[in-house]
């Protein structure tokens, strides 16, 4: 047995409440999984993944419209784990969602058969499950309420300062085109949004990156 695997495997909540039998059947159904950047994991005509545990790396999932404009639902990070992928284990998941790596991921992928069995035989996996899936609902219901009824200025300032308290810093390392893709918005709203944050000196821009200058400005912009 693999002892990252299995050290991973035994955070997961319900590992305790499971029966020896039922431990070896989901160790004996996992494995790793590396993407290239951009690498697309899951789409709406794709096969039923698994549980996604995102190891290191990161993933996106979003919504793509028949314009080609993306919507994001929500983005996962170490130990975190994504259901999209598993819609044969919740009948009720409908979402046609796309799943991409947002930079080189390592995955720990959970099959899908084998949580539908664990579903089925075990209560505390099913709590999991629908409380993971209530979670990534959350997060797709805030996405949406930013993007239906807030500013894109106050949107805009909000994935800066996100993007600054995930990363460490206060460089971030995106294209203008990459930030719309995150924001749902085109390409050109965001450079003229920018170019705005720089006229009010809360930010810097450089080649392929953003500066903030102005972490607080940026902060209350976004309230």
């Amino acid at each position: 047995m693999d002892e990252r695997k299995e050290k991973i495997i035994q955070t997961l909540p319900f590992w305790d409440k499971l029966s020896g039998d039922e431990k070896e059947h989901l160790r004996k159904n996992t494995r790793f999984v590396k993407y290239d950047k951009d690498a697309h994991i899951h789409n709406c005509t794709g096969s039923c993944v698994g549980l996604v545990m995102v190891v290191s790396g990161g993933l996106r999932a979003y919504l793509l419209s028949e314009e080609g404009r993306e919507v994001t639902l929500f983005r996962l990070g170490h130990g975190q784990i994504c259901i999209l992928a598993a819609s044969c284990v919740i009948s009720q998941l409908t979402f046609d969602a796309h799943i991409v790596a947002e930079k080189e991921t390592e995955v720990l992928v959970f099959g899908a058969h084998a949580f539908l069995q664990l579903k089925e035989t075990n209560l505390h996996v099913e709590c999991f499950l629908y409380k993971l899936a209530t979670e990534r609902f959350s997060e797709v219901m805030w996405s949406m309420q930013q993007l239906l009824f807030m500013g894109f200025d106050r949107r805009l300032a909000l994935f800066l300062v996100k993007e600054a308290e995930n990363t460490g810093s206060n460089t971030i390392s995106l294209t203008h085109d990459q930030i719309a893709r995150l924001t749902g918005s085109a390409r050109e709203v965001v450079t003229r949004m920018l170019k705005r944050f720089v006229e009010d000196e809360l930010i810097e821009l450089k080649r392929g990156k953003v500066v903030i200058a102005d972490m607080e400005g940026l902060r209350l912009l976004g309230e």
